[in-house]
């Protein structure tokens, strides 16, 4: 055997249990240390947290004190600023009596709606008229028309504090006296219509058929002469309204009548607050008993003032005679005479300025309750709404026929006048089967001024319920192309087209930007749609409207309106952006007090000629107490901005703060924008990093403008409802 192979490398060194210990003891050693080095780091760390805490919190409270310390001066400044508000309400007040005062002057034979005696005449006088034809009617009926349009405007336009109940309920009852009445002068035009219906007939078919169009009214009537069992389908020519009848009706002597109101004269009036509800209502949010009083102390405040007036003014008097007697100066008497009546201005506007605010307020309470309804299918009007007027369907007995006698017509006038076809009888059970008296089927186009953004409903009118109804129609089709919508009825009557009230509600964003002076563009972006709204002084203007992206024309563009007409056409049209207060129960809102609302939109109102409000997505995230959106400098005449800088604000009505955090931050966060501080106001707020030139424009507002704009901010409520 060869030699053995030598070990590679040393024998390895055998721990002993004394380096073990030491290896142990260094390691703990190394453990302690970095513990000791982890705690003080920490330590310190703490500290300097708790020092840069102390040290915010320290400025914090120094910034709240000297906002405190300048809250009282700022506020005043404020009061002084919205002043407009009952300087606009007192130009509205003039603005009816001139108008008033301008119907009288007029003497156009036209009478004024808002006194009894002239409306009372108009009535009678018109009952007595007989004969007219439709056409006729059809122009009287824009008088009409007009002044059920000045009476619903005074009882919308006029504040409820200066509404008596007894004024309410003459200016109701005079609007129901001329609806009525002008849809039984439209009854009686169609009896004389029908009596001449033989000599109106067709050649082809036998039997007649006319369309009579006007403004606010289209009649389509059609005269069942021939009795062809056959002639069942029925169109009127040159469009696709129609119906298809039952064998029946197409035997019987009968006429149908379309009478398409494009208005609404059906549904019941809604009901007007008055000044008492007012006060009960407003009082919950400015405190006990604080809006009921207000009137009585600023009443009181009058009197004494006024019996410190006179006590002067007689003193002066005598102060004066005494000088006069002496030779003394002269026009003294006029300076101090003057001074009583600056006195009783002040104290008005107190007044008004008081009643204003409790007036706004009243816009943006929620009511307390849903409404009930008891019937099954019963329409729920303050969910849904009624659009494209009213189509009167009806089935009507033929009256006698004109017949020529020796060169003069003779007709038979019944006394009772035009009188319905029932159908299907009462006792359908005596005629055979069901089938018989089958369902009929209705084609309508649906009013070229009307936005329907989903698949219009057809409702029904039920006389004896007073109410609209679902019942009863089945089948329902709609061709959003052709505007034309078909459903069967199982009997005939009042019958109108309804969208969900709220299908625009909540909004996705919103924006107002200055454009000129004195006129803002207010911009409302939905699910469906994009409202762009122009408001300058006291009138309001549809700019333009997007559908799917793409521009809609309307028959309300470039149209100046007041607000109150405005809301009210564009409600008519189906661009409804105006919550009731009902609302809340059929739309998730981002619900805010409503005193942090009203002075939200006061003061946007007073900023809105040099600054631009935006829409922000933390406004869904603070507390209801609290609003935040965005805001920017932006002077008319500006170009637009691609990439605007936007300020964060965040108001809770006695508070503004900028906001450290941007819409692109990933968390909110109330805290306080570096080098910032706290101020009472909005107007205040944005000083402190506006040009001269914008708080000169803000100054120079005009009153009726900022009024407007902010009467628009609280019908659109854009902080709750979006």
């Amino acid at each position: 055997m060869g030699p053995k192979a030598k070990k590679s490398g040393s024998k390895k060194k055998r721990i002993t249990k004394a380096d073990r210990l030491k290896q142990l003891q260094e390691e703990e050693e190394k453990r302690q240390k970095g513990e000791e080095e982890a705690r003080v780091k920490y330590e310190k760390e703490e500290m300097e947290r708790l020092e840069i805490q102390r040290t915010e919190k320290e400025k914090l409270r120094k910034l709240e004190a000297k906002d405190l310390e300048r809250r009282n001066e700022e506020l005043e400044e404020l009061y002084l600023l919205e002043a407009c508000f009952p300087e606009a309400e007192k130009l509205k007040r003039d603005s009816r009596l001139l108008s008033k005062w301008k119907h009288y002057i007029q003497c156009d034979g036209s009478p004024d709606p808002s006194i009894s005696q002239e409306i009372n005449t108009f009535i009678s006088l018109w009952k007595e008229e007989t004969n007219e034809t439709f056409e006729a009617v059809a122009v009287k009926s824009k008088l009409v028309l007009k002044l059920i349009d000045k009476l619903k405007l005074i009882l919308l336009e006029t504040p409820s504090y200066d509404l008596q109940e007894k004024n309410i309920i003459q200016y109701q009852g005079s609007i129901l006296e001329l609806q009525e009445l002008l849809h039984l002068k439209f009854n009686i035009a169609t009896e004389i219509l029908l009596r001449q219906a033989s000599t109106l007939a067709d050649l082809d078919s036998g039997n007649m058929e006319k369309v009579i169009r006007d403004e606010n009214v289209t009649l389509y009537v059609w005269a069942n002469l021939k009795k062809n069992p056959r002639y069942r389908s029925i169109r009127f020519s040159e469009t696709q309204i129609g119906f298809e009848i039952p064998r029946i009706l197409a035997t019987s002597d009968i006429a149908l009548r379309l009478l398409h109101t494009h208005y609404d004269h059906v549904t019941p009036l809604g009901p007007v607050a008055t000044a008492s509800q007012e006060h009960t209502s407003t009082a919950t949010y400015f405190g006990k008993d604080e809006v009921k009083s207000v009137e009585a102390a600023v009443s009181k405040d009058l009197q004494e003032e006024y019996k410190e007036q006179e006590n002067e003014s007689n003193s002066v008097h005598e102060e004066e005679t005494k000088v006069d007697e002496q030779g003394g100066i002269e026009g003294q008497t006029s300076s101090v005479q003057e001074e009583p009546e600056a006195t009783k201005y002040e104290l008005e506007m107190k007044l008004l300025s008081e009643t204003v605010s409790a007036a706004q307020l009243l816009l943006l309470e929620n009511a307390p309750e849903k409404p009930y309804f008891s019937e099954e299918n019963e329409v729920d009007l303050c969910q849904f709404t009624a659009l494209g007027g009213v189509h009167h369907l009806d089935i009507l007995e033929l009256p006698p026929q004109c017949k020529p006698r020796k060169g003069w017509m003779i007709v038979e006038i019944l006394k009772e006048g035009l009188q319905k076809y029932t159908y299907p009888p009462e006792t359908a059970e005596d005629f055979g089967t069901e089938n018989t008296f089958p369902p009929i089927e209705v084609m309508l186009e649906v009013h070229e001024n009307v936005i329907f953004f989903e698949n219009p409903m057809v409702a029904r009118w039920d006389a004896e319920g007073k109410h609209w109804k679902t019942d009863g129609i089945s089948n329902v089709s709609y061709k959003s192309e052709d505007r034309l919508i078909t459903f069967s009825l199982e009997t005939f009557g009042p019958v109108t087209l309804i969208q969900d009230a709220h299908v625009n509600m909540p909004y996705q964003s919103w924006e107002l930007r200055p454009l000129d002076v004195n006129k803002v563009l207010l911009t409302v972006t939905t699910v469906f749609t994009e409202i762009q709204i122009q408001i300058k002084e006291n009138l309001c203007m549809l700019a333009s409207i997007k559908l799917n992206n793409k521009k809609h024309s309307s028959i309300l563009e470039e149209k100046w309106m007041t607000p109150v007409s405005f809301i009210i056409a564009l409600k008519e049209a189906g661009l409804n952006i105006f919550p009731t207060g009902h609302s809340h129960f059929y739309v998730v809102i981002n619900y805010k007090l409503p005193l942090v609302e009203v002075k939200a939109y006061r003061q946007m109102a007073l900023l809105s000629s040099a600054f631009a409000f935006g829409w922000s997505k933390w406004n869904t995230v603070c507390d209801s107490n609290k609003v935040v959106f965005q805001v920017r400098e932006h002077l008319p005449k500006e170009e637009p901005i691609q990439n605007p800088n936007w300020t964060l604000l965040m108001f809770s009505g006695d508070r503004a703060q900028s906001l450290k955090i941007n819409e692109s931050s990933d968390a909110f966060s109330e805290a306080l924008k570096e080098e910032t501080e706290f101020h009472s106001t909005l107007y205040h707020m944005v000083k402190d990093f506006a040009s001269k030139e914008a708080m000169k424009k803000i100054r120079c507002s005009n009153c009726q403008f900022v009024d407007s704009v902010c009467h628009m901010l609280l019908s659109t409520r854009l902080l709750s409802y979006s």
